[in-house]
């Protein structure tokens, strides 16, 4: 029986290479796994971590980089799309490329080629498609997104929903866990908390923007049940589910997690209302979500925020 094929888009980012970590520890290797990448060349550190898998250059904004995928790998049964202009000020600066990579028209512009429109889309989208007023948003709650990142994700879903018959979209909070084999340029939220506190500075934290950040590896595991899900069953799916932790907390009670753990003084944590800082772009407020329907759906409970800072503070050694 032929391995089912798995393409990961933006398979160097973080939560790609955690993704490429998720597939390659399944036992028996039911999958060949492919990724692409663009902003940089794939490490030797994470080519010779995952040695069967192919590597593509792609650029999302033109398409280049899909005709060798076609010839190599060909049609995957399952395609997971990290690749985004994930920071919101970059977004702000810069709308017309925020749209161009965000939204995945080239993707399926690409996956519309194939013979066989069968392929399921597992989409990365965001909580900051919501506005931020309220707290525990559910999925079919209005879409008001308040920056050009919330924007952009929002016509990527849209246009997903228009242009493609079988697909998941992940509307993710705050990604957080431990560092990846190779490591990303950008700060990751659980180990630049523990590096400032560590210096001993006080530091200012937002007392009053909330989210429900998620374990990296629970991102993980819902996408594996989406792709066991759909390659067991055969059926078309059109799935929108928030995907966040169980907990809504503040940027002030991320850090007294983190303060608590590891044994620093709560008192280098300095609130401050968000509405202090000029970030250069609008943040929403409370963008906190009910996960009813991802536990119901998939039957995947997420880790409590404290476990996972827990987990992630016992890989990283400073």
């Amino acid at each position: 029986m032929s391995k089912k094929r798995v393409l990961v888009v933006g398979g160097t980012g973080y939560l790609g290479q955690h993704l490429l970590q998720g597939f390659s520890d399944i036992n028996g290797s039911p999958y060949d796994v492919a990724f692409t990448h663009h902003s940089f060349p794939p490490p030797h550190s994470l080519l010779h971590a995952f040695p069967s898998s192919l590597a593509f250059p792609l650029d999302l904004k033109t398409g280049h980089g899909f005709d060798g995928i076609s010839r190599r790998f060909g049609q995957p049964h399952v395609v997971v799309n990290c690749a985004a202009l994930s920071v919101p000020r970059a977004c702000e600066a810069d709308p017309g490329a925020a749209m161009s990579i965000n939204v995945p028209s080239s993707l399926i512009g690409w996956l519309s080629s194939f013979n066989e429109k069968t392929t399921l889309l597992i989409h990365l989208s965001t909580d900051q498609v919501y506005q931020g007023v309220k707290s525990f948003y559910k999925e079919e709650d209005e879409t008001i997104p308040v920056n050009v990142y919330g924007k952009s994700k929002v016509a990527a879903e849209q246009f997903i929903y228009e242009k493609w018959p079988n697909f998941a979209i992940l509307r993710s909070s705050i990604i957080f866990g431990p560092q990846t084999i190779s490591p990303v340029p950008k700060s990751l939220p659980i180990q630049w908390i523990d590096g400032v506190l560590s210096k001993g500075d006080r530091v200012e934290f937002f007392y009053d923007e909330y989210r429900c950040p998620i374990y990296v590896k629970d991102v993980v595991a819902i996408i594996l049940a989406l792709a066991r899900i759909w390659l067991s069953g055969g059926k078309d799916m059109q799935l929108l589910l928030n995907v966040g932790g169980p907990d809504r907390v503040s940027r002030v009670q991320m850090a007294e997690a983190v303060a608590k753990i590891r044994g620093y003084n709560t008192s280098l944590i300095k609130p401050v209302s968000a509405s202090s800082v000029n970030r250069g772009v609008i943040s929403p407020s409370d963008i906190s979500m009910d996960i009813t329907k991802l536990v119901q759906t998939l039957d995947i409970t997420p880790t409590p925020f404290v476990d996972g800072v827990k987990l992630t503070l016992e890989i990283e050694t400073w």
